[in-house]
């Protein structure tokens, strides 16, 4: 009993779609799944990296925005204060000359940069500095108001006791020459920014769309007043695209070019290898690609050589088997000619010593052994003629020249002996033609026996059962009869039952219609 081997079970799930792909694209997503923990990893890396750069450069801005609204609070807290000072000696004595000149000292070294300010008495009279257009600006008693003052800068107001006011006016350049940070080089811009107004003290460039920027708002402690300083933020450039992509890009790269490697390397080269592989043909030396000779992997080159050594060593092994089998083929032609050679001559010898017989009954003898000799060589011609194609014996060409050769050697009692054939075109192996021609010998003979002149008909054709043939011989000698039964039990019963059992098959008789069958393998139809 043959074992076969069971085939592998069918993948599950997402792996029938891997296994179904070409070695090259399963190395580049085993490659590209290898490689993209590194990519994203060095990605996130590069952009901690920049982020870490932005928090540095935001903590100096704070810095320089502290230490700029610190200076403009100690500049606006001074010149206040100096003002409080005169309005609160202003409402003891109104005419009190010193403390305005002392005041006028205090912003006398600001007036080069614009800086103007004025005392109004309860009256509304000014009574020190310079007249102030304060946009409207209602001090209350004792408090402190500051206004943005568009194109001009910005405007302190402080309410005295007696409803008497003192205004500054300080302008953006001064404000701006007063908040720059010492030490802080980067471009930067500073505004303030008072109940949705805003100061411009210093204007930073406009950028690009791709431009970013960091901004740090500081109260000054004067109303709401607050100070907004803004820097550029590091650009969104191709270059920064670039740093936080090549990560990306590198991966890509790597798995593209690994896959290239192992697809010029090893896929081609085997499948060219596969490819003369499957052209080859037996009998021929096998032909290695040549295109892909230089960049093959040296293991695919060396697995190559081995297959053509292989497939060189099989054609002069098939050679020397084709020349065998031509020797075989013409010692096997030579025995089968001279085999039918000697029963020829065989016949003949018989042929030649009945003639001298002395009774009816030894030439009988004689012809009848000459018949079996004559059948025995009739295979033996046949299968001569057919070694060349090995398909097998024409049944029908043998039992014609069987049937001829028995007319021919028939007892001179059976002058009218008859022979019909009807013979489909079967071909059979030379055992199968042996027995035949001897059963069909052996019926005719028995035929003659029973009856000199009885006619026969010998026929061949298909099988209910595929590779079967049915051989019949038809007679009226083989109705029953007790000579028939005569000759069966003492002469012819024996042999025939032998030869049906050496055909594996059953010899049928039917005695109403004088017929015997049996039924004998045979290769196929002419």
């Amino acid at each position: 009993m043959t074992d076969h081997a069971s085939p592998p079970p069918a993948p599950r799930g997402a792996v029938p779609h891997f296994a179904g792909l070409g070695t090259g694209a399963k190395a580049f997503l085993i490659l590209s799944a290898a490689l993209l923990p590194l990519a994203l990893i060095a990605m996130f890396a590069a952009l901690q990296s920049g982020r870490t750069g932005e928090n540095s450069a935001r903590a100096q801005l704070r810095v320089a925005a502290a230490e700029s609204s610190r200076r403009l609070a100690i500049e606006m807290a001074g010149d206040t204060n100096a003002m409080r000072s005169t309005l609160a000696i202003l409402a003891r004595d109104p005419v009190n000359a010193p403390s305005c000149a002392r005041l006028s000292g205090v912003f006398a070294p600001q007036y080069a940069a614009g800086t103007r300010f004025a005392v109004y008495d309860a009256r509304g009279t000014l009574v020190c500095g310079t007249a102030i257009d304060t946009a409207g600006l209602n001090v209350p008693r004792g408090s402190m108001q500051a206004a943005i003052v568009r194109n001009r800068g910005l405007l302190i107001g402080i309410g005295g006791v007696r409803r008497e006011n003192a205004f500054v006016l300080f302008p953006a350049a001064f404000l701006e020459e007063i908040s720059r940070p010492t030490g802080f080089t980067t471009d930067h811009g500073a505004r303030l920014t008072l109940d949705g107004q805003s100061l411009t003290l210093r204007q930073l460039d406009a950028g690009g769309p791709l431009d970013r920027r960091q901004r740090v708002t500081t109260p000054i402690g004067v109303d709401d007043l607050a100070l907004e300083v803004t820097v550029p933020s590091s650009p969104f450039t191709s270059a920064v695209l670039v740093a936080m992509l090549l990560p990306l890009l590198m991966w890509a790269a790597a798995a593209l070019i690994t896959w290239f490697v192992v697809d010029r390397l090893l896929i081609r080269p085997l499948r060219g290898l596969r490819a003369s592989v499957a052209a080859y043909v037996p009998g021929e030396p096998m032909v290695l690609p040549t295109d892909q000779s230089d960049v093959a992997a040296a293991e695919i080159r060396e697995l190559g050589e081995t297959f053509r050594s292989i497939t060189q060593t099989v054609m002069e092994h098939e050679a020397g088997l084709a020349e065998g089998l031509v020797r075989q083929t013409k010692l096997t032609r030579e025995v089968h000619h001279r085999v039918k050679n000697n029963l020829q001559v065989i016949a003949s010898l018989i042929n030649f010593h009945s003639r001298g017989a002395t009774s009816s009954e030894v030439a009988a003898a004689y012809a009848s052994i000459q018949r079996r000799v004559d059948a025995l060589a009739v295979v033996h011609r046949n299968h001569f003629a057919e070694m060349e194609v090995s398909r097998g014996l024409a049944l029908r060409s043998m039992i014609g020249e069987l049937a001829a050769n028995i007319r021919a050697t028939a007892p001179e009692g059976s002058s009218h002996l008859g022979i019909t054939l009807e013979i489909t075109p079967f071909l059979v192996s030379q055992d199968t033609a042996v027995a035949v021609a001897f059963l069909i010998t052996e019926l005719v003979e028995l035929a003659m026996g029973a009856s000199s002149n009885a006619q026969h008909r010998i026929s061949a054709r298909e099988d209910q059962v595929e590779g079967r043939g049915l051989v019949r011989v038809v007679s009226s000698a083989f109705v029953a009869s007790p000579t028939l039964e005569s000759l069966l039990t003492h002469r012819y019963g024996r042999v025939i039952e032998g030869l049906s059992r050496q055909l594996r098959s059953k010899l049928h008789h039917d005695p109403m219609t004088g017929a015997y069958e049996i039924s004998v393998a045979v290769l196929g139809i002419e």
